[in-house]
This record gives C-alpha cells, sequence and structure tokens, in this order.
C-alpha cells in the first residue's frame, strides 16, 4: 500500500537541471502519479518550502534512505521508476526525524549508514559501498534479502569472500608519511653514493686516490677527452719579453720584431704576398671594428640614419697599406669612412694600390687635420705608426694626426703597432697584432692576434713550433700571462 511508505525517508534525482531532494515521504497519489516530501533538501541545502510534491515524469531516481517501520510492504509503483517486488526493510530508527533536519546525514544512502559500524576500517566501507552503488541500475529496487536482518545469507557471504575482512587487516590506521621519512637517513646515504662513485673514478678503498676524472665539466670542454691538454703548444727559439694566454688558457709567447720580419720573409718566398696579407689583414681588421661599432645592433638597414663615422689616420708605409685595406672593406659595409693620408711625391705601389680601390667605394680622403671632423667619431683606427722608420714621429702632419687623436674623445684601434721600445703618441684601447703577437707598450690597450693565413711549415722553417690558436676564429683576444 502507499501509506506503507509514509514517514520513510527518500532521496529523488531529477536530473540536471532540477537536481537531488531529500525528504520525508507525506503523501503518495498512485492515481496521479504524484509523491510529496515533507521538509525537503534541495542538494544538500534546506528548501524554504514546508512541502514538495514531484510528478512520475521528473524522477530519473528514487532512493529509500530509511523506512518509517519494519514490515514487509511492496514499493510504491512511480512510473516504473522504481521496482514493485516485496523487499525487506529493517525496523523504523526512531531518531529518523533528527536525522531529517541534517542534509549530511540525507545524503546518505541506507548501506552507507548501516555500514558505519564503529571500530571497522574506512577503507572497507568505501570498497563495499562503490559495489554496492556500482552493482545496481537505476530503475532496480532493493534485492531482495530473503527477509533475512542486515542482508544476511549467502549474497552476503559471497561478497564477505571477495571484499572481506581478510583484506582490511592493515588499513586500519593511515599511512605515517612524516614518520616513515624521518627514518630516512639521507646523509648516509648520500656518502655511500658518493663513495661508490670514487670507487668507480679509480679511488680505492684503502689505498691513495688515483688518477680521477673531473666530475665537472665545462659547456665547451670534450668529456671523452682521452690525453692531457697542452697549454704550452708554441714555442720560439727567441721568446719576447711578454707571454699572453688566449681564453681557453693556451700560451701564445710574444717574438721579436726581427724574428717577425723573418716570418714574413719566409712567407713571401712560398706564395703569400704582400697583396695577400694587406687583404686578409684588411678583412680582419674591419672585422673586429664593425663587431665594435656595434655589429648587428647598429648595422641594420633599419638604421641608416645612425651610420657609424671612422676616422682612419694613415701613414705611407706598410701598416697605412694595411689601414687602408681595412677602410676599404668597412666602406662597402656602409660606414662612414674619413681616410686621413697626407700628400707625397712618390709611396709605396701597395699604398697606392690600395688608395685606387678605396676610393671605387665613395670613402670620403683628407690630407689635411683641419678636414677632420671637430665632433668625436664612432671609432678612429690608427695606422700612422711603423716598425722600422722612426723619424715620421717627428713630422708636422703625424704630430698634427696623433693630437687630434687624442683629443677627439673617441675609443681607438691600432692595427699592426710597433714594439714597446718606440713609443706611441697615440693611446690606444685596442690593438691588433698579426700571426704572433709583438711585445707591446703598456699604451697599446687590450690586444687582439689575427690569422694572416701563414701556413704551419713556414713556421717551423724560421724554428718556430706553431700549433694555431684560433680555433674557430680569425680575431682571437689575448691576455697577459
Amino acid at each position: 500500500m502507499a501509506s506503507d511508505w509514509l514517514g520513510s525517508l527518500v532521496s529523488i534525482n531529477c536530473g540536471p537541471t532540477l537536481g537531488v531532494y531529500q525528504g520525508q515521504v507525506s503523501s503518495v497519489d498512485q492515481a496521479s502519479q504524484t509523491i510529496s516530501l515533507r521538509q525537503p533538501f534541495h542538494n544538500g541545502v534546506k528548501c524554504s518550502v514546508p512541502e514538495v510534491t514531484f510528478s512520475a515524469m521528473d524522477i530519473k531516481e528514487l532512493k529509500i534512505l530509511d523506512i518509517s517501520n519494519g514490515c514487509a510492504v511492496n514499493s510504491p509503483s512511480v512510473s516504473g521508476k522504481t521496482g514493485s517486488g516485496p523487499v525487506a526493510v529493517p525496523k523504523g530508527d526512531p531518531r529518523a526525524q533528527g536525522r531529517l533536519n541534517s542534509p549530511q546525514h540525507c545524503s546518505k544512502s541506507y548501506g552507507e549508514r548501516h555500514l558505519d559500524v564503529p571500530g571497522q576500517p574506512k577503507a572497507f566501507r568505501r570498497r563495499h559501498n562503490s559495489w554496492s552503488s556500482s552493482s545496481r541500475g537505476a530503475n532496480q529496487a532493493t534485492p531482495k534479502k530473503n527477509g533475512l536482518k542486515n542482508g544476511g545469507g549467502p549474497m552476503k557471504q559471497r561478497d564477505d569472500d571477495c571484499f572481506g575482512d581478510a583484506m582490511d587487516d592493515g588499513l586500519d590506521t593511515d599511512f605515517d608519511f612524516e614518520g616513515n621519512l624521518a627514518l630516512f637517513d639521507k646523509a648516509a646515504v648520500f656518502s655511500e653514493i658518493d663513495g661508490s662513485d670514487r670507487r668507480g673514478n679509480g679511488t680505492g678503498s684503502r689505498g691513495a686516490p688515483q688518477e680521477q676524472t673531473p666530475t665537472r665539466f665545462r659547456h665547451d670542454e670534450n668529456i671523452l677527452e682521452a690525453k692531457p691538454i697542452v697549454y704550452r703548444q708554441i714555442k720560439v727559439p727567441q721568446p719576447g719579453t711578454k707571454e699572453y694566454c688566449t681564453d681557453s688558457g693556451l700560451v701564445v709567447p710574444s717574438v721579436p720584431y726581427e724574428l717577425h720580419k723573418r716570418l714574413l720573409v719566409a712567407a713571401e718566398r712560398h706564395g703569400l704576398s704582400l697583396e695577400r696579407r694587406l687583404e686578409m689583414t684588411g678583412v680582419c681588421a674591419s672585422q673586429m671594428s664593425l663587431t665594435l661599432l656595434g655589429g648587428p645592433n647598429r648595422l641594420t638597414p633599419k638604421n641608416v640614419h645612425q651610420r657609424p663615422t671612422v676616422a682612419l689616420l694613415c701613414g705611407p708605409h706598410v701598416q697605412g697599406a694595411q689601414g687602408i685595406s681595412c677602410g676599404r672593406h668597412l666602406a662597402n659595409h656602409e660606414v662612414e669612412v674619413i681616410l686621413f693620408l697626407p700628400n707625397f711625391v712618390k709611396m709605396l705601389d701597395s699604398v697606392t694600390t690600395e688608395l685606387v680601390l678605396y676610393c671605387k667605394t665613395g670613402g670620403k680622403q683628407v690630407s689635411s687635420i683641419k678636414d677632420l671632423p671637430d665632433s668625436p667619431v664612432d671609432l678612429i683606427i690608427n695606422c700612422l705608426d711603423c716598425h722600422e722608420n722612426t723619424f715620421l714621429m717627428d713630422q708636422p702632419w703625424y704630430r698634427a694626426a696623433a693630437d687630434w687623436a687624442n683629443q677627439n674623445r673617441a675609443p681607438v684601434l691600432s692595427i699592426d703597432p710597433p714594439v714597446s721600445g718606440q713609443g706611441l703618441a697615440v693611446e690606444a684601447k685596442w690593438s691588433l697584432s698579426l700571426c704572433l703577437p709583438l711585445p707591446l707598450a703598456e699604451g697599446a690597450g687590450r690586444v687582439y692576434l689575427c690569422d694572416i693565413g701563414v701556413p704551419c711549415h713556414v713556421f717551423q722553417e724560421v724554428g718556430i713550433r706553431y700549433h694555431s690558436p684560433f680555433g674557430c676564429k680569425f680575431v682571437i683576444p689575448l691576455h697577459s700571462a
């Protein structure tokens, strides 16, 4: 009878639109297929109305949370939402009315509340409840228990065999992560790891450590290196007064000017002519100058209104020809070059040839200091000095050009400067040496070395044991060793 379900606690699922309601059955009308709940809760929140009526068309699922009496009754037929077979139900709980006022209690199913036994592991309750909820369909009524209280019988025995207490003996207490972590002796474990690493690197357990492989490497080091690095790979028969080293630590000794001159003469005898050396020097010097001027950050098509200006000071000698070759390459790379070269009745053929090529670039040439700019330029390239003719320093044009360079406040790059004994009229910030450095004075600034293409056998011919320190570059910085 429909009246047998009055006072029972039920949960009605009306789908995602209307939500889930819990409450106590107040009336069931089989004729109109409706059911009413008093003191209802909607999605766990108590409703503001004392009673809500549902039509069978709106009900998706109906669950019985508690039954008001202990007799076996037939469940109401609400549009086939629940089964119509007889079920065995427990006696009513006199505290049902008090539990109704708690939405948390109403949200619990019948099986959950009857499995909430004190002292029983929660893991078992969750596992058993997940089985019981998944084993019933949405339109399936409470399974028949053959009238046995609390669902005993073969079905329960089968459930206990599969999900019983034998699996839950170790789940009574939660795992103590902090306590277990405190038992981990990290210092001892890392000490053992370090000891195994040392033994693997050749360190005995008792004896002194043998030769060990480095444990840390730089990003540009070869970890498969089989031979030790020899940092002194260049040896000269007549070492200069200074030694330099590269960024990677290779030692580059300085050489006297006489040995440097014999090296270039031997190279020219084997085919490395003066013109080829001038071209290589001009390319290396211009590449270094472009880097000093800002490189790609300065020389871009969008920055043509801020083209850098370079003042090139040259004398009537081979060093001057090297500077003119550098100016030609700079002018080809959109640099504003102003070449200062005094007027001479007769100049070297190499200077004349380089000057003709430079004039084809559209670069500016002046012969008077008055025509040089008054404002500071971006870079001054100094090629006034000569290795052999020291009397040029007494010429008026030389002194005027040196004074202008020192007063312009622009950084100075000297190409192939002379040795320290001759003195420097223009203090440079950078100096570029060829092949091997000369012992330069302190006023030469930071020393760079460029490769002009002298073969290694030519070095051997003049008594120099040579191994190239340049690597993948043609211009490298040198540091005082």
